[in-house]
């Protein structure tokens, strides 16, 4: 929406108007418009931020697809199996802790090897996996998955690292779009799960993917149980003609039944009650509606889907990127393209509030550290305080700012928010709570066909 336009539906919030435009200095102080805001009554802001929402397509989310419950159960039954991992040491769950909101509270993941979970997780050689792990929720909303955005659909066509390796008998398969396909590489990795050695996956060349995804099916045909979960979650195949794109298809399948949420506070608003948020979110909501973070956390999930350098410090091992190997050039490594460097997907905001650590490298611990972030982001950058980090990640900090900096979003220029603005965003992004996303302990089997332990916080 032009900006000149934004000053006639908002006269009287000067601050934030003035922050959408990137025009003239911000006050350093809080903003006497902002805290009138605050205070109003939810009937008067309630007309405003519905239409600044129609505004920027945030609509409401749509239902997520029915998923057949036998699907479910056998998706359930994988996504917490260890027997998917090279040394049956982990599962697809173990990174993703439904007690953690689907993550594990850690900056940066700890894959194979390991013992303990979530903070308390160790690796005998402190190995870290290089990126965050992102938040199961509404994945269906996502039109690309991971940090970089390896897996896409494109009018049908999947755009994975696997290249030919995804044949087109697998992706017909899958049924729920890049959810789907999700399962299909955590297993490749040696580091998340296959292994460097001990077991018969980690013998398999690192290029050759339908042999690791042969063995993985191998292993669930060995277990009975498993073979008639799979038949009855498709009926009229046998086993043996099923790929391993069934077995990812399962679990995205469940993924999308358990962790798909669309009645939080915000739901509720948009369906036409004025109460269902608090004065100080609605507030808040005018604030993030009319400032640049919708430009970007739009639409029903609150993500453009698209990739953005918001100039994020860079520490740990790394995806084997510039001089010394430690750097992340993020989409760049999928596109190739010199312009994606430091680059990551937007972030979906839905419950939010519950997924930190936050940021493609978990570097803020908290969300209001987060948000906050984004005000003189390039003196956030350069000042970045390692002291925040764990303790094991605090010498690997990566001296890259001049060079994230160097592309670093240009939406992010003159942004500066005062504290009671950051404030507002915080107390906003809670109104994106589903509150069944508080507890998921439901989503837990009580065991597997495989008979491993499962991971319970």
């Amino acid at each position: 929406m032009p900006c000149n336009n934004l000053r006639r539906l908002l006269p009287a919030a000067t601050l934030v108007i003035l922050a959408a435009c990137g025009q003239d200095q911000q006050p350093t102080g809080p903003s006497p418009a902002a805290e009138r805001a605050s205070s109003a009554p939810p009937s008067s802001l309630a007309p405003l931020v519905r239409q600044l929402a129609a505004q920027r397509g945030i609509g409401p989310m749509a239902r997520p697809p029915w998923v057949r419950p036998t699907l479910v159960r056998l998706g359930q039954a994988l996504a917490f199996d260890k027997i998917l991992s090279g040394n049956r040491d982990i599962s697809c769950m173990t990174c993703h802790l439904p007690a953690f909101a689907t993550g594990d509270a850690r900056s940066l993941s700890i894959g194979q090897a390991a013992t303990g979970l979530g903070p308390t997780r160790v690796h005998p050689t402190n190995a870290f996996i290089p990126r965050n792990a992102p938040s199961l929720f509404n994945l269906t909303a996502l039109t690309s998955l991971f940090w970089d955005g390896r897996v896409t659909v494109d009018h049908g066509k999947f755009h994975t690292p696997a290249g030919d390796a995804l044949t087109p008998a697998m992706t017909r398969v899958l049924e729920f779009g890049p959810v789907s396909a999700l399962g299909l590489f955590p297993v490749m990795s040696r580091e998340e799960m296959r292994g460097q050695s001990g077991n018969e996956l980690a013998l398999i060349p690192d290029s050759d993917n339908q042999a690791i995804w042969r063995a993985l099916m191998r292993r669930l045909g060995e277990i009975p149980e498993y073979r008639r979960m799979f038949e009855a979650a498709y009926p009229g195949t046998r086993f043996e003609r099923m790929s391993f794109a069934h077995a990812s298809n399962a679990i995205g399948g469940f993924l999308v039944d358990q962790f798909s949420f669309i009645n939080a506070p915000w739901d509720r608003f948009l369906a036409g009650d004025d109460r269902a948020m608090s004065a100080e979110q609605l507030a808040g909501a005018q604030t993030f509606l009319s400032i640049r973070c919708s430009l970007c956390h739009n639409g029903p999930a609150f993500t453009d889907n698209g990739f953005h350098n918001v100039a994020l410090a860079q520490f740990g091992p790394g995806k084997g990127n510039g001089a010394g190997g430690l750097d992340d050039f993020g989409r760049m490594n999928v596109s190739g393209q010199t312009v994606d460097q430091y680059r990551f997907r937007t972030t979906p905001l839905r419950n939010v509030e519950l997924t930190g650590p936050y940021g493609h490298d978990g570097a803020f611990a908290g969300l209001r550290s987060f948000i906050g972030h984004y005000s003189e982001s390039d003196l956030k950058l350069r000042n970045f305080d390692v002291n925040g980090l764990e303790p094991l990640l605090r010498n690997s900090l990566v001296a890259n700012a001049d060079a994230i900096l160097a592309t670093r979003d240009t939406i992010l220029n003159g942004v500066v928010l005062t504290e009671t603005i950051v404030d507002q965003l915080t107390t906003f992004m809670g109104a994106l709570t589903d509150p069944r996303a508080r507890d998921l302990r439901h989503t837990v089997p009580r065991r597997v066909p495989s008979g491993l332990p499962i991971d319970r916080p």
